[in-house]
């Protein structure tokens, strides 16, 4: 049976956090709906960082220190300098809707998703892509066929990455190729009875999943098997290992609702808890 653990809250009344990255000391991250990318301190000090306009979702790093933000709504991938954002790169005519969550890796080459269809307004769901963006904002399609492409890891060593598959309740593992392409897919597990939205991995190679569907944390070995779960008061938005020592497992979750629900209800909240294997990878 997989191991049940509780968590400890950290930040509450947000709208709708997402995206979390452990980064020189804070846990970075959108809040999504509130159009603000934020970070909070391991004792629970919150802090707006700047605002995007058309929605924040996925963050990283460029290898010197320059912010990366995909911005929502208008698909632009926007780079922040400790000043002020600037378009890094234009992704309407790859991205069929709107951009989502990505991982950045360690030459500054950006994987991201986008939703395919209209998810809010319930639209059949499609098919979609995942593109790179490589840091001279060159851009180009390294896989298709996703439903619902969303949080992304890729393991130490460089050469796998593995993406949850929203809509399939998977995650499905790739090999990167030194130009950043994609090769080798396949599935990393199938989930049952769960979902797949943000994800973050451990050193034994484990992979963290939030999932909306059936509220909670999982954690998830190679072929399918669950190890640990952690149940939320919402729905499960995504995770991160952090903290020093990267054993600390921040919980972002929020109901899955729109823009005006969720702003009025701000129900979000952010929650930790010690885990035994340290996290590992990307981001």
């Amino acid at each position: 049976m997989p191991i049940e653990l509780k968590t400890e809250l950290l930040v509450d009344s947000l709208a709708f956090p997402e995206s979390p990255r452990w980064h020189d000391g804070r846990l970075w991250f959108s809040d999504m709906y509130a159009r603000q990318v934020m970070s909070v301190t391991g004792d629970g000090k919150a802090e707006v960082e700047f605002a995007v306009e058309q929605q924040p979702s996925g963050l990283g790093w460029l290898p010197d220190g320059r912010m990366l933000v995909v911005s929502m709504h208008d698909r632009r991938l926007l780079r922040h300098d400790g000043h002020g954002l600037s378009v890094a790169a234009e992704l309407g005519e790859l991205a069929h809707h709107d951009c989502n969550d990505m991982v950045v890796d360690r030459q500054g080459r950006a994987y991201i998703g986008n939703f395919g269809f209209d998810f809010l307004a319930r639209a059949p769901t499609k098919p979609t892509v995942l593109i790179l963006v490589a840091p001279n904002g060159e851009k180009r399609v390294v896989a298709e066929d996703l439903l619902f492409p969303n949080g992304c890891v890729i393991t130490p060593d460089g050469n796998t990455l593995v993406v949850a598959e929203s809509f399939a309740r998977r995650l499905t593992a790739f090999t990167i190729m030194p130009d950043g392409s994609l090769t080798g897919r396949r599935v990393w597990a199938q989930l049952e009875g769960a979902s797949a939205d943000g994800i973050c991995l451990d050193a034994a190679g484990a992979v963290w999943v939030a999932s909306p569907v059936s509220a909670e944390i999982l954690r998830v070995l190679e072929g399918g098997a669950i190890t640990h779960r952690i149940p939320v008061a919402t729905q499960g938005i995504a995770c991160m290992l952090g903290g020093s020592d990267r054993k600390t497992l921040f919980v972002l979750s929020a109901p899955l609702a729109g823009a005006k629900e969720c702003l009025a209800r701000r129900l979000g909240r952010i929650e930790t808890v010690r885990v035994e294997v340290a996290g590992a990878g990307l981001p």
